[in-house]
């Protein structure tokens, strides 16, 4: 047996070497990538740096070179950030499908409001989207190689609420069409503010309420103007690393590879951590130092609304009812016969029906 286990050893050694080596040497290939907004972000500081900055140029004896920064960084938003990748300037980007969704309207369908109360089945979603998703936007020269969450999107408020349907009359703040058509079906006003206004706007009463990941608005101190958080997802802010499919078809074979492979991990990683990060917000909102881990713990500790029966048949119909309808009226037909033939028998749900 020991004989077995020193055999089985030595040829895990021996595999994990021959992955460690499998770019072969020549010529150094640097790789521009932009990926999130701040650097400060977990999704930054956990996976990016560790997989793309430091992990691709070991693992390919220093072959691959990347220059890795956020939005933040380069002073760039998402959208100038689809441009720089299409154009080529940068050679893998990141950004929210929200923002890509311009140039390719089915891509709002992967994320719709109400869609995916469960970060297990967002993946699934996820995954069985990007290949369709692809065939559009590799007409515009970039091809997206993940699908990945940030936290669950959930409702911060200035004042106490217990249910969806206290949030009538609320103005909330809001970002991409299917939240607008989730909120307006609600009763409540949506109201369209940037991310970094959202904080005063609180503050100052402009918004009742606001919506964004649950590790995202403790890291901009929302807490610190809002006293009520719920616990019910209403989407993921899907988002996507995207590359230059002119760069990546030129690539060599064993570079692609190499890159594939960090890819692979990525996805793995982006999508615990965004189920890790999600419940860590609440305890960091909520003030539960024990169980608050990845984000920073509030200094005003919030009341978490939880998530009734309620409410989940509300998200289930308001999606069935408006936000799948206004998604399909923007995107066209054959948005909703794709939403029916691969997002449908996931989510049981269907378009007209």
């Amino acid at each position: 047996m020991r004989h077995l286990l020193l055999g089985a050893v030595a040829a895990l050694a021996v595999n994990a070497t021959a992955s460690a080596q499998s770019v072969p040497a020549g010529p150094k290939v640097g790789v521009v990538a932009v990926t999130q907004p701040l650097p400060t972000q977990p999704q930054y500081t956990r996976v990016d740096i560790p997989v793309l900055k430091e992990g691709l140029p070991a693992r390919s004896g220093g072959r691959i070179e990347v220059q890795l920064s956020t939005h933040a960084e380069r002073n760039l938003s998402g959208t100038e950030l689809v441009r720089l990748v299409r154009s080529g300037q940068a050679d893998i980007g990141a950004s929210t499908l929200t923002t890509l969704s311009g140039d390719v309207p089915i891509l709002d369908g992967v994320d719709l409001a109400g869609l995916a109360p469960g970060i297990g089945d967002a993946r699934r979603i996820a995954e069985a989207m990007l290949p369709v998703v692809n065939k559009d936007l590799e007409r515009f020269g970039a091809r997206l190689m993940v699908i990945y969450p940030f936290p669950a999107q959930v409702v911060y408020c200035r004042a106490a609420f217990t249910s969806l349907a206290d949030l009538k009359g609320r103005k909330v703040r809001t970002f991409g069409n299917s939240l607008v058509d989730f909120f307006t079906a609600l009763g409540a006003q949506p109201v369209s503010i940037g991310f970094p206004e959202v904080y005063s706007a609180l503050e100052r009463g402009v918004v009742d309420c606001a919506i964004t990941g649950t590790g995202s608005g403790v890291a901009a101190r929302w807490p610190e103007v809002t006293s009520h958080i719920s616990n019910l997802p209403v989407s993921w802010a899907l988002a996507g690393y995207m590359v230059n499919l002119a760069w990546w078809n030129k690539l060599d074979p064993a570079v692609r590879s190499a890159l594939e492979a960090a890819f692979a991990e990525i996805n793995d990683k982006q999508w615990a951590l965004g189920d890790a990060a999600t419940r860590d917000g609440l305890d960091c909102a909520t003030g539960k130092a024990e169980t608050c881990k990845i984000h920073t713990l509030a200094t005003r500790p919030m009341t978490e609304v939880q998530a009734t029966d309620a409410d989940r048949a509300a998200l289930r119909e308001i999606l069935g009812k408006n936000v799948l309808p206004g998604f399909v009226k923007r995107c066209g037909a054959r948005c909703g016969e794709v939403f029916n033939q691969v997002i449908g028998p996931i989510a049981g749900v269907r378009f007209g029906g």
